[in-house]
């Protein structure tokens, strides 16, 4: 490296250490969401991710008719406990796979489920990492990938979001929910080994997977001091 260049925060991200730290973290809602649990933060959050969804199936209607004409099969990407399969996708898929490579957090998803009586709506619980998920072509209605990105190394993400577009079905769509950065540039924090992209980062990573943005938004009423979050929809660009 230069003496003029300047190290890109995700070339920090450690994979290991990243496990390292959320197997040492309590498998429950207050302890995914970082002790916001107990806060406004997980309804708000529902909520907007709720009405995020209708809003794209009433402004794509493609998208609503490949869930009822192909099934409405989902995907939760860094599921967590499943909180957001539970209370979000739960609502709109017939099943959901689960990716979670957090054995402790894995292990908790049926329970999580069962409490709510959806267990009918579990899928698959992969106990992988997103840069080895590979879903099969043309599985999913959507993808949904939240508060989990921020793990995968720029190029890795690239890599992640190209094989998710293969595994959804026509019209299917991925939705992405991430904290972003106030400024312009990407920040790592090493409790978690993890990066908070900038807005503008997402959208060069999005366009370099060969994904069109239809819709973005910024996640409305959510606690003081917390990052912006923004939720974006995507589909694969016609030419790629």
């Amino acid at each position: 490296m230069g003496a003029n260049e300047i190290e890109a925060p995700d070339t920090n991200i450690s994979y290991t250490d990243a496990i390292e730290y959320w197997t040492g973290v309590p498998a429950t809602v207050d302890g995914v969401l970082g002790g916001f649990g107990h806060t406004t933060l997980p309804k708000t959050d529902v909520k907007g991710s709720i009405t995020f969804i209708k809003r794209i199936s009433r402004l794509y209607p493609e998208f609503e008719e490949s869930g009822k004409k192909l099934g409405a099969r989902g995907c939760d990407v860094g599921a967590g406990i499943g909180r957001v399969t539970r209370d979000v996708l739960s609502k709109f898929c017939s099943k959901v796979d689960l990716v979670e490579p957090v054995v402790p957090f894995a292990n908790q998803i049926s329970t999580e489920l069962e409490r709510k009586n959806l267990l009918d709506r579990l899928g698959n619980v992969l106990q992988i990492g997103m840069q080895d998920f590979s879903p099969e072509p043309g599985k999913y209605w959507f993808i949904w990938c939240q508060w989990c990105l921020g793990q995968l190394k720029d190029t890795h993400l690239v890599d992640f979001l190209e094989r998710c577009k293969t595994g959804l079905q026509k019209d299917g769509l991925i939705f992405v929910k991430e904290n972003n950065t106030s400024t312009l540039m990407d920040e790592f924090d090493s409790t978690d080994s993890s990066v908070t992209r900038a807005d503008l980062s997402f959208r060069r990573i999005f366009d370099e997977a060969g994904l069109e943005l239809l819709q973005a938004e910024i996640q409305q009423g959510l606690p003081h001091g917390l990052y912006p979050v923004r939720s974006y929809a995507l589909r694969p660009k016609k030419d790629s």
